[in-house]
């Protein structure tokens, strides 16, 4: 299994996203002796400490690029991961997650569980962190929170077969909304997909995110404007 992670900027949080991540894969392990675990962080144009903070996990390989753009970072992560593992690409499971971002411990084994019951593409849900919200937001949030997933594309709750991947053609060189692209081609393609919120990861509520149209706009715009609140 590997892991692929889009930093940048990234210096305040980063830390604790690899901390959860490097859990995450511990757990797997436990549970699943024979499951190897490699966490791919790419730190994509940044001018802060993310790189370096990084590379103080031993755990965790590091690539620096300057491509500005979440599509390149996280097709360059993955191809990076594949290139190291040395088993079949049917046997790989790429799970991907966001630098500003927390997974709770059971995210690689619960991944693991839906991909051994047939899924090829697994879609997890995320929350928000409730201290970065105003209690506007908060409501508006709660308001429309539904036990149930609700089958959203998010990047840092996704995870999808080595194979399946490769024949989408991988993410896709854009600045935004290549997980949904993602998604979308592997749909297509007849691949199965489940959507779960059985392990839902933790993300930055910031009120200015990386790309125009992020899980922050959706906070600060689209939340507050539903009609139906």
């Amino acid at each position: 299994m590997v892991v692929v992670i889009p930093a940048r900027d990234e210096q305040a949080l980063v830390a604790r996203c690899l901390s959860s991540v490097i859990a995450a894969g511990r757990y797997l392990r436990s549970r699943h002796p024979g499951v190897g675990v490699s966490i791919v962080l790419v730190a994509d144009d940044c001018a802060d400490d993310t790189s370096l903070i990084a590379r103080g996990f031993d755990d965790v390989t590091v690539l620096d690029i300057d491509a500005g753009n979440v599509g390149i970072a996280r097709a360059t992560g993955v191809h990076a991961a594949l290139a190291a593992v040395s088993v079949p690409t049917s046997e790989v499971w790429i799970a991907n997650t966001d630098a500003d971002s927390v997974v709770p411990r059971r995210w690689l084994v619960e991944q693991l569980r839906q991909a051994r019951r047939g899924a090829d593409l697994v879609v997890g849900t995320v929350r928000p962190e409730f201290a970065d919200l105003t209690e506007e937001q908060v409501r508006a949030w709660s308001a429309r929170r539904t036990a149930a997933p609700n089958g959203h594309v998010h990047g840092a709750n996704l995870g999808v077969g080595a194979d399946v991947y490769l024949a989408a053609g991988g993410f896709e060189p854009i600045a935004e909304h290549e997980d949904v692209g993602l998604a979308e081609r592997c749909v297509r393609a007849g691949a199965t997909m489940v959507a779960t919120a059985r392990c839902e990861v933790t993300t930055s509520g910031r009120p200015v995110g990386r790309t125009p149209g992020g899980y922050a706009r959706y906070l600060t715009t689209d939340l507050l404007a539903d009609p139906a609140l």
